[in-house]
């Protein structure tokens, strides 16, 4: 029988006043999820949080339906861009927040990821670290057609445009995909905040060398703050055992 565990834990930064970011871990193990808000103090926390409770409330609703699992993902995620849409009218002031979200489910039909936006998921292996989502931004998508290499994105003044978001009226993309997950694998899900100041293969690096996924939950958290802390740091570790 799979035995799995999890923790989550969320840091404002050294930088920032206000966390953004939001996070939830469902008791049951079924669905863990990360959303990275932005607007400022114009609605990045609303929007955020607005997504989480969505799409969970989407999920805890629907869970036990014949509706396969790329539906119930794609159908989640538009009802939360609807839901901040809706806010946006209502409240003028918040019309420019938004927000990322990233998932996975574990259901009948398999084990799905999903997202939209930057915030990204981790498979870890046999001591191997790999991204398993594509980020939506202007410069994933100009190394995809090889205007510009991945050694130029660190510093590109355009790495952190979004080309896809909730809290906008053109969501086109929302990735939905089949995970494989075996006993043994670790997975991450992050903000951006801990991928824009700890690099893959120091992340791989941490995960090689821990031995409590408890534990390093803090670690990456530390070790973002302590190479600046210029945004707010989400972590999600679901160990598969």
């Amino acid at each position: 029988m799979v035995k799995r565990q999890s923790i989550g834990l969320s840091d404002t930064g050294i930088i920032r006043s206000v966390n953004q970011d939001s996070h939830y871990l469902d008791p049951q193990g079924r669905f863990f999820i990360v959303a990275d808000g932005m607007g400022g103090h114009a609605g990045g926390q609303e929007a955020s949080e607005m997504a989480i409770k969505t799409i969970r409330s989407y999920f805890e609703e629907h869970w036990d339906s014949e509706q396969p699992s790329k539906i119930l993902i794609t159908q989640a995620v538009n009802y939360a861009n609807e839901s901040i849409l809706e806010d946006q009218h209502l409240n003028p002031e918040r019309e420019e927040m938004g927000t990322t979200v990233v998932m996975v489910l574990f259901r009948s039909d398999g084990n799905w990821r999903g997202h939209v936006g930057d915030s990204r998921l981790y498979r870890f292996r046999d001591s191997q670290l790999e991204q398993m989502t594509s980020d939506h931004t202007w410069v994933a998508k100009a190394v995809q057609r090889g205007d510009i290499t991945e050694d130029q994105v660190k510093d590109h003044p355009w790495r952190h445009v979004l080309f896809q978001c909730l809290g906008r009226k053109d969501l086109r993309l929302i990735d939905v995909e089949p995970l494989e997950v075996l006993p043994g694998d670790l997975l991450l899900l992050c903000s951006d905040g801990l991928t824009e100041e700890v690099s893959d293969p120091a992340i791989n690096q941490f995960l090689t060398q821990s031995t409590s996924y408890k534990t390093l939950a803090s670690t990456l958290i530390e070790a973002a703050k302590e190479a600046g802390g210029s945004d707010n740091i989400t972590v999600v570790l679901i160990e598969e055992s």
